[in-house]
């Protein structure tokens, strides 16, 4: 590191430092000697902080020639120095954080933080290597046999094969030493120069090129209404197709017409799980283009390759999770944006910077003066409101299967009538889902089986019913979930999904002494009560939770051996209701659609809606019968009845009715505030007086909730509070936080969430 500010500055650079704290919105500027240029927008530096002087990253927002204005006596201080020349991020990427600090009222420095993958950052996968070619004035000196050998070789290969690596050229030249290549290189007669570049091993990917024989007269109504407006600037579409409709083949035609004449398309789905398939569907349909693909379940070295094709304009398609909206693409590279189950929460990123990342690709795709379509069968009540009520996005209706797909029987199984006399708690299944389980299997077919709550069993209680002992984490106010090591043994531990800790099952009551017992279930005891009461073999069933698909491969052996027909029945969480299409699925069964329903939070039902409609269309893909069986206790409420009934339209409007009677969004625009204190009464206080200081801000149609403990009031010792503001528009919300931002300063203490999803 040099010395500080020994040397005179020849430009100027605005930054933006990587710190939580947005103490400088607008950046910081520093001077830049001589030895660090070129630098361009966008750069990863270090740069002296504060008094002391600490080395702290930062990125280039500006650069310019104008030193600032000074008080006398004080000097501008120097960028330290830049990381490698290859981190860049493209200045439309750094105008997208801008926006994104601004909107989401995040510091800049972490947003740009977040744009930019792990690995990329740290160099995972660079690997430097020497090359070889013959010099071009080489000196007249003595040469070996051998060494003669080594330009002959050299000579004879063809230019497209040169320079080459040491090892090639020995194996070329038959030498069983790499002596003779270092005496010509150090004579002359051999230039040697180095190259760093990423290396990773790719994963293998099938391939699906299936093309439906025709298209119905929706897709194509709907193709011609898109692609009529492809090359007129930025335009949102809303596609709303019942599952099995044919959404992706939409996608597939519209990327077709986008990058015809070159450009990128930009493919987002919200679960990795997703990835595998919808690549497949790409790969398959365009062998000629390059596919790159962003996501976290990567290995570091794939995901920095990977991006490393997209920064260097060699991919076409570019296919990711929530954070590939950061692609490192300029705007006119982009031709389209494509949001598949825009409806999902997966895209919203439950830290800071809080953004949803479909809200966040229709900004690009207006800053890109692109077209975007966000497509669903279960569509948010945002963009259902955007299309519907503020026209504002385009409503394209596939109201049909594709041809070919069978529309599966839904039938709502009243768990309160199953219960078995003389046993505690219920069955986890029905007779109905039992019997049907058994049929599908007689018949070769294959079974979802879905059940939104991992782990044995969610709650363990003591024996007594006079004594009320639950195991509850010391950390959190919650309960502790049993987990088991295998799924027929019972030696397990307890963990806290809120904070991840884990202890040991204790062995009887620490109250009474009494034996403890496990209520509810979880998908590790549906896995356990198949294995014990099917008669097939054990690698036919398969969980698919985060539990068992820790890495990327995991989860790819387990839908491949589904796409197989190794696996009959896959159990799972949410990761198997969405987008996956598997043409033998006769079956679905819904364990328990009541995971969400009653929780205090106004999108319960939407959320309930959503998947229980959404798994369901995961059968009836091929051409038997399909069966979806949904088991709840509360077959009268309108979420599950309508989503049996296949009724969007009805859910939507209906609830749209009640989120205008209760005034909460789409119809108004929300920020939450949520603080954060290891004292209870500290944090009470805290959020007193943080509702005083919004409440003096005001505006008009702003409106401030009271301060309240959250749903659940302690999460890793911290006790938690919130409130919420509402306003009638968004940009009367956005006046409302630029004040805001003049005395409140998100932290470790105090989260921001603008456009909330979840109010637990």
């Amino acid at each position: 590191m040099a010395g500080l500010f020994d040397e005179p500055s020849v430009k100027y650079a605005r930054v933006a430092v990587e710190r939580g704290v947005d103490q400088f919105p607008d950046g910081l500027t520093y001077g830049v000697p001589e030895r660090l240029l070129p630098l361009s927008v966008g750069q990863l530096v270090t740069v002296p902080l504060g008094r002391g002087n600490t080395p702290t990253s930062a990125w280039v927002l500006s650069l310019t020639n104008d030193a600032p204005k000074l008080a006398k006596g004080k000097e501008t201080k120097q960028i330290y120095e830049k990381d490698r020349d290859t981190i860049v991020l493209p200045s439309d990427v750094i105008e997208l954080a801008k926006w994104m600090s601004h909107y989401y009222f995040s510091p800049i420095g972490p947003t740009l933080s977040t744009m930019l993958p792990g690995p990329v950052r740290h160099g995972t996968g660079l690997v430097t290597k020497q090359l070889l070619d013959l010099a071009e004035n080489p000196p007249d000196v003595r040469i070996t046999a051998k060494q003669q050998i080594v330009l002959d070789t050299l000579r004879s290969m063809p230019v497209s094969e040169k320079p080459v690596e040491p090892s090639v050229l020995m194996k070329l030249a038959g030498l069983g030493s790499k002596s003779p290549i270092d005496k010509l290189v150090a004579h002359g007669q051999i230039k040697c120069h180095q190259v760093t570049r990423v290396e990773a091993t790719w994963f293998r990917q099938s391939l699906d090129a299936t093309t439906p024989e025709q298209l119905t007269d929706e897709q194509i109504n709907v193709l011609q209404e898109i692609g009529s407006v492809l090359h007129d600037g930025y335009s949102s579409h809303l596609l709303f197709g019942v599952t099995g409709s044919g959404k992706t083949e939409i996608y597939i035609r519209l990327i077709e017409q986008a990058i015809k004449n070159g450009g990128t398309a930009l493919v987002l789905v919200p679960e990795i799980s997703l990835t595998p398939q919808t690549a497949a569907r790409l790969m398959g349909r365009f062998p000629e283009k390059r596919i790159a693909i962003l996501h976290s379940a990567l290995t570091k070295s794939q995901r920095h390759h990977q991006w490393c094709l997209v920064a260097e304009g060699k991919a076409d398609i570019v296919l990711g999770a929530r954070s590939a909206v950061f692609a490192p693409l300029q705007n006119e590279q982009i031709q389209i944006i494509i949001v598949d189950e825009e409806h999902d929460h997966s895209f919203k990123q439950d830290n800071a910077p809080r953004y949803n990342g479909r809200d966040v690709a229709i900004r690009r795709a207006w800053m890109a003066k692109c077209p975007i379509v966000l497509g669903s069968a279960t569509p948010s009540m945002e963009s259902w409101w955007n299309a519907t009520r503020r026209n504002v996005s385009q409503l394209h209706k596939l109201t049909k299967r594709a041809p070919g797909l069978v529309a599966p029987a839904i039938e709502i199984v009243d768990m309160r009538n199953e219960r078995v006399h003389g046993e505690i708690g219920y069955p986890i299944l029905s007779s109905k889902l039992q019997s049907e389980i058994n049929k599908t299997i007689a018949r070769d077919g294959q079974i979802l089986l879905l059940l939104n709550r991992r782990g044995f069993a969610p709650w363990i209680a003591c024996s007594s019913r006079t004594c009320g002992w639950m195991l509850k984490c010391d950390h959190c106010d919650s309960s502790m979930v049993y987990h088991r090591k295998k799924p027929l043994e019972d030696a397990g531990f307890v963990r806290c999904h809120h904070c991840a800790t884990e202890q040991r099952v204790p062995k009887q009551c620490p109250d009474c002494s009494k034996k403890i017992i496990h209520l509810g279930a979880g998908t590790q005891k549906v896995e356990a009560v198949l294995r014990e009461t099917l008669q097939i073999p054990s690698d036919q069933i398969a969980r698919l939770d985060s539990d068992t698909t820790r890495k990327a491969s995991d989860l790819h052996a387990i839908l491949d051996k589904f796409g197989e027909g190794k696996i009959k029945i896959l159990l799972g969480t949410q990761m198997i209701a969405k987008g996956l299409d598997f043409p033998n699925v006769q079956l679905v069964g819904v364990i328990d659609a009541d995971t969400a329903i009653d929780l205090p939070d106004f999108r319960a039902s939407e959320r309930t809606y959503q998947l229980v409609s959404q798994v369901c269309g995961r059968c009836g893909r091929g051409n038997t019968d399909a069966t979806a069986i949904i088991q709840t206790f509360s077959p009268q409420a309108p979420a599950i009845l309508l989503a049996s009934k296949t009724d969007y339209e009805t859910f939507a409007n209906n609830e749209i009715a009640f989120r205008q009677n209760a005034n909460v969004p789409p119809v108004s625009r929300m920020v939450r505030f949520i603080i954060k204190d290891r004292s209870f009464e500290q944090a009470a206080g805290r959020a007193d007086s943080l509702r005083e200081r919004l409440r003096s801000i005001g505006g008009d149609g702003i409106t401030l909730s009271p301060a309240a403990a959250c749903v659940i009031p302690r999460i890793a010792d911290r006790f938690r509070f919130d409130l919420t503001v509402t306003a009638t528009t968004s940009q009367a919300l956005q006046n409302f936080l630029v004040e805001a931002r003049k005395t409140v300063k998100p932290g470790r203490d105090l989260a921001i969430d603008v456009d909330p999803i979840s109010m637990l």
